[in-house]
């Protein structure tokens, strides 16, 4: 037997159960992953909330999972792998469980001496962050980003690859007490969001900045917009407020002059394996820092999804098994 969360249908936390169940078998070119750690995402809390499409339900939700290969493949049994995206807990049961079953080609291999714990937080945020500065901004050095929510698990990541590359990075919190965090894990200019962010940025660089990553949703769009230089870029990607439409939508009217809006939303097979892999050694290195990351325990999923729900926590949620 193994153990697994269960999502009964949209609701409260208590719709949240830990349940006994077989050990799943994986069909024809699919495997099995022995989890050791998950991510608690704010896509599983849409599902649980009832905002998300083409969930059926009872679901193990969970869109990613790290663990070692549990079945028969061209993967060696004890390989480690992560496993995003591809319709894990929406589609099919996902990482929420000690056993998951996903399709072959969502794995990617890595190998690493990090703990489960740091392990954890890293794939779908990864994957998020590195195709949002590449596809959707292509960040280059010597630019300046704007990170709108820098203190979430995508904001960190964002800021370290954006230091990585070379870019200086200015990022937003709402909270006046966590500007020295964004500070110690590499943000070059803290602001606190008071909802006028644009006027903020244009005083510390005046004709707007390069490139900058939306992760709080339509509310601050437009404001992120105007911070943004004429011929910069906007990459929505985020939405921390569960707002994400935008009511009667007049380009014209919305878009400042000449700045320009994209959008990213990847899967698993948009992030390299050797990006995962460089990554994974820069923060066994040291090079580059993870942000702060909330560990719980199976057990504790009800109260990891209430405080991810009230934003109680900064950084990334992780379940160890």
């Amino acid at each position: 037997m193994t153990r697994a969360v269960v999502l009964s249908g949209p609701g409260p936390v208590e719709n949240l159960q830990v349940v006994e169940r077989p050990v799943p078998e994986p069909p024809p070119g699919w495997v099995r992953v022995k989890v050791g750690a998950f991510g608690v995402n704010r896509s599983e809390l849409h599902t649980r909330l009832g905002l998300a499409e083409g969930v059926t339900f009872p679901r193990v939700p969970g869109i990613e999972a790290v663990g070692v290969v549990d079945s028969d493949c061209d993967l060696p049994l004890g390989q480690q792998v992560a496993a995003m995206m591809g319709g894990m807990g929406r589609v099919f049961d996902g990482g929420y469980a000690e056993h998951t079953v996903v399709p072959r080609e969502l794995l990617i291999p890595f190998a690493s001496d990090l703990p489960w714990e740091v392990l954890g937080a890293v794939p779908e945020t990864l994957q998020t962050a590195y195709g949002s500065l590449t596809t959707g901004l292509d960040l280059r050095a010597g630019q300046t980003l704007l990170i709108r929510g820098g203190t979430s698990a995508l904001g960190f990541a964002a800021t370290a690859l954006a230091n990585d590359i070379g870019a200086a990075v200015l990022a937003t919190t709402r909270s006046a007490d966590r500007l020295d965090v964004l500070r110690e894990h590499g943000v070059a200019h803290p602001l606190v969001d008071d909802g006028e962010v644009a006027r903020q940025v244009r005083d510390l660089v005046p004709d707007g900045v390069d490139a900058a990553l939306e992760l709080v949703g339509t509310p601050t769009l437009p404001d992120t917009l105007a911070a943004t230089k004429v011929h910069g870029t906007v990459c929505f990607t985020g939405m921390l407020s569960n707002e994400w439409i935008v009511r009667d939508f007049y380009p014209i009217g919305y878009l400042p002059k000449g700045v320009r809006l994209t959008a990213y939303g990847g899967e698993g097979e948009d992030l390299p394996a050797d990006v995962l892999q460089r990554f994974l050694d820069q923060v066994a290195g040291g090079e580059v820092s993870l942000g702060p990351t909330t560990v719980y325990r199976l057990d504790d999923i009800r109260r990891a999804h209430d405080d991810l729900e009230h934003n109680r926590r900064i950084g990334k949620l992780v379940v160890v098994i």
